[in-house]
């Protein structure tokens, strides 16, 4: 029987001496792709803090390829697992090329020059994400959507065996939101790179992962395949709010739009 990818075990983490995840547990497959959905204040982004050791936990365990994330160094952790945050206005005085670089630091030795692997590591990074022709541009001068492509870039310049994605997609527009969506789908179809994404867009979790885990006051409410959660019902007991679903008359698929609100 083979080992999953990550494997929690009722994880129990507090902020501020305020309990936000209680006795949550779930367990992911290699390769395979997760979305964490639920309302503000569930949660979500604490538990992919935790899965990335970010943040301390008290009381529980989360375990990589079968080790306790706990007893492995930072370096070793680096090289396994990449985060990519949400899209802002971060503004950082580097330009792409040397952002991006910076993410081989996990397998750099102390003092030691950058080899030209590192580098061989950090183009092909940036052709994946179809950034390698602003590599010399400085970070700051990019838009909120090609600057998201080059945080894809130095996460994947780890040479990650996870990515994590906190709401990557908020705040770009409809193009850049398709032109992300579309890599990591190349990233987790074509490369074998699991992904666990953070997100308030329902219909991007229903229809984009093989998972969705679905959090309310720091539980988990459901977790399993998205088309089990296409229930308007269970929709509603999530987030307390009415919702419909609509069938998409090209693709066939489902759609989830909010329901009216009744005072």
């Amino acid at each position: 029987m083979s080992v999953p990818a990550f494997e929690i075990r009722n994880l129990r983490v507090l902020l501020g001496g305020k309990t936000i995840l209680k006795e949550l547990s779930f367990s992911l497959e290699e390769g395979e792709s997760l979305c964490i959905i639920g309302p503000n204040g569930a949660g979500k982004s604490t538990l992919l803090k935790a899965m990335l050791r970010l943040l301390p936990i008290h009381g529980g365990r989360i375990f990589f390829e079968g080790q306790d994330i706990q007893k492995l160094s930072r370096r070793d952790l680096a090289r396994q697992l990449a985060y990519v945050p949400q899209a802002g206005n971060m503004l950082i005085p580097y330009t792409v090329y040397a952002f991006v670089l910076m993410a081989r630091y996990p397998y750099q030795n102390l003092l030691a020059p950058l080899s030209d692997k590192d580098h061989v590591i950090v183009h092909q990074s940036l052709e994946q994400c179809e950034m390698e022709h602003f590599a010399e541009r400085p970070l700051a001068s990019l838009s909120g959507g090609e600057r998201q492509k080059v945080f894809i870039a130095a996460a994947l310049a780890q040479c990650p065996r996870v990515l994590f994605l906190d709401e990557a997609t908020t705040f770009l527009d409809y193009r850049h939101e398709g032109e992300v969506l579309a890599l990591i789908r190349k990233l987790r179809d074509e490369e074998g790179v699991a992904v666990v994404s953070v997100t308030h867009d329902l219909n991007q979790g229903l229809h984009e992962y093989e998972r969705v885990l679905a959090l309310k006051d720091g539980r988990r409410i459901f977790f399993g395949p998205p088309q089990e959660l296409m229930n308007c019902e269970m929709l509603t007991s999530i987030y307390d709010s009415p919702f419909r679903l609509l069938s998409d008359p090209e693709g066939g698929k489902e759609v989830v739009i909010p329901g009216k609100v009744t005072q």
